[in-house]
């Protein structure tokens, strides 16, 4: 499928009604800039390791906006995931809720090592769990906290694709589109491909883009 250079708010716009099965993102989230100020976190730093600038924050303030477009383009019976930290969560969950959205949980992402930080340095990361209509997970037995090793010296912020095939095969069926509004590493979009899922994807950052590209020919 496809993927834009993009702002993540207009693309969806673009997109028609009931359109998208599945939304899973991770948007560079405004407390990140907090945390930066005051060092006890780099991920908005230019990344020694992959050498790409990092993207511009999303403002708590868009995500009404961003919200009420991602309730639009699912269909009727669908799920989503987004990716934050604590603080980000309690500014998400009401605005979702207003917008349509059922809230069932927050997922807990188990990175397995700790990370930077000062006060009990965080190995999660929540996944919160949205509902429109509703849809049946496809396995019960699943459990709220997924444990997947982080990726080391990767694209800033990257997610597991192990981690992302697992909400993809829950909550959708082979043919189905995915999509990701800030897809960053593009793991999202590679865990669709490997699940015979369509994809469709937006990013602002060149690196995003380049990186995307590289994983796609590998």
């Amino acid at each position: 499928m496809q993927v834009f250079k993009d702002d993540a708010v207009n693309w969806l716009s673009t997109l028609a009604t009931a359109s998208v099965d599945l939304i899973i993102t991770d948007p560079p989230y405004e407390s990140l800039e907090k945390h930066r100020k005051i060092g006890t976190t780099t991920r908005l730093k230019v990344s020694k390791s992959s050498n790409n600038q990092w993207f511009e924050i999303f403002p708590n303030a868009r995500f009404e906006s961003l919200l009420a477009e991602i309730y639009r383009v699912l269909n009727t019976n669908a799920h989503f995931y987004l990716f934050c930290d604590q603080e980000t969560m309690f500014v998400i969950k009401p605005i979702a809720e207003k917008v349509g959205f059922k809230f069932w949980k927050p997922i807990i992402w188990d990175k397995v090592s700790i990370g930077m930080g000062y006060h009990y340095r965080a190995r999660h990361e929540y996944i919160l769990f949205f509902e429109k209509g509703k849809r049946k997970l496809h396995d019960l037995s699943i459990p709220d906290i997924l444990t997947y090793k982080r990726v080391y010296r990767g694209y800033p912020t990257e997610k597991p694709v192990q981690l992302i095939e697992t909400l993809i095969s829950q909550s959708s069926s082979k043919g189905e589109v995915i999509a990701d509004p800030f897809f960053g590493s593009g793991a999202t979009l590679i865990a669709a491909k490997n699940l015979g899922r369509n994809f469709i994807g937006a990013d602002t950052s060149d690196s995003a883009h380049a990186h995307f590209a590289k994983r796609l020919k590998e």
